[in-house]
């Protein structure tokens, strides 16, 4: 935590203002003190305001603008809220973003990043199916003996870069049959041998073959279902998703469950949205380490 909390001042007056609030204040440890919102300019010098956060709708409000160039020449921050809200939980506002700032931000090319990238999934998938094709052979036998009554090998459509349809591989872990469209916690469709397979994430490694392929990188969104797709289209900002390639573990997965409603999809979408605006080699490295550490811990 910090020596000196910073002292807040919100402008503006939503629901989301409302959680961020409530949460700075029951986790002091991060540093900041909430003094005030909606506030005007004798707060400021009154509860020694150092940072304020304006929401971007009042950013053209004249009052604001006043207050605001006033404040130039003193030592006050001046932060947009929705940058803010981002560096505190580390995903986006949906309602809160700007959009022609956000679309030129999140669509900028990043061709040494995607070079590194691309040659990483091509040389690390290779080499991880060379090395498990033993446990490979294995689950497959192992699958094929249990009581699936169906392929080995679980073969999926599902949404890729660009909105493209691609075949998703993973060892079959369910019984056959019409099930519901989210795969439900102790789902009872799943084998006995699935439930193993899924709680170790074994049942993921066939995905190594369309990391090989280019249809999905280690690191990214997660590649949703055609039908679910369609789904959430609903949501604001969703195609956004489909500018880069699907992921076997990403940063909404990460920090996110899987989503078993169209509102739980909502909130795992500010995390992807988040990843592909601030998609870095340092950030797919964090991710990666997340990933094995969230294995180790599960498994043990």
């Amino acid at each position: 935590s910090r020596g000196l909390k910073d002292r807040l001042l919100i402008i503006g007056d939503s629901p989301i203002i409302d959680e961020v609030i409530n949460y700075l204040k029951n986790n002091p440890q991060i540093g900041y003190d909430v003094t005030a919102k909606n506030g005007i300019n004798h707060i400021i010098a009154r509860d020694k305001i150092n940072t304020i956060i304006i929401q971007a709708h009042l950013k053209k409000d004249p009052e604001i603008i006043k207050i605001i160039y006033q404040l130039l020449s003193s030592k006050i921050a001046v932060m947009d809220f929705a940058t803010f809200y981002e560096m505190i939980f580390q995903k986006v506002p949906l309602e809160e973003l700007e959009e022609s700032w956000f679309i030129e931000k999140i669509t900028t090319r990043r061709h040494l990043y995607d070079a590194i990238k691309k040659i990483i999934d091509i040389g690390l998938s290779l080499f991880l199916l060379i090395i498990l094709l033993p446990l490979i052979l294995i689950i497959a036998i192992l699958t094929k003996l249990s009581a699936r009554q169906g392929p080995v090998i679980y073969k999926q459509e599902r949404v890729g870069a660009k909105n493209k349809f691609f075949t998703l591989y993973k060892f079959g872990t369910m019984r056959v049959d019409q099930g519901p469209l989210w795969t439900l916690k102790n789902d009872k469709r799943l084998t006995l041998l699935g439930r193993f397979l899924r709680y170790t994430h074994l049942d993921e490694i066939p995905q190594l073959y369309n990391i090989l392929k280019g249809d999905i990188s280690f690191i990214g969104p997660r590649a949703e279902r055609r039908e679910l797709a369609e789904l959430y289209k609903q949501l604001p900002y969703y195609e956004i998703r489909h500018i880069i390639k699907p992921g076997l573990t990403g940063w909404a997965q990460l920090n996110y469950k899987p989503s078993a409603s169209l509102e739980e999809a909502r909130e795992k979408l500010q995390y992807d949205i988040y990843y592909i605006k601030n998609r870095s080699l340092i950030l797919d490295v964090l991710i990666l380490i997340k990933t094995i550490r969230l294995l180790f811990i599960s498994n043990k």
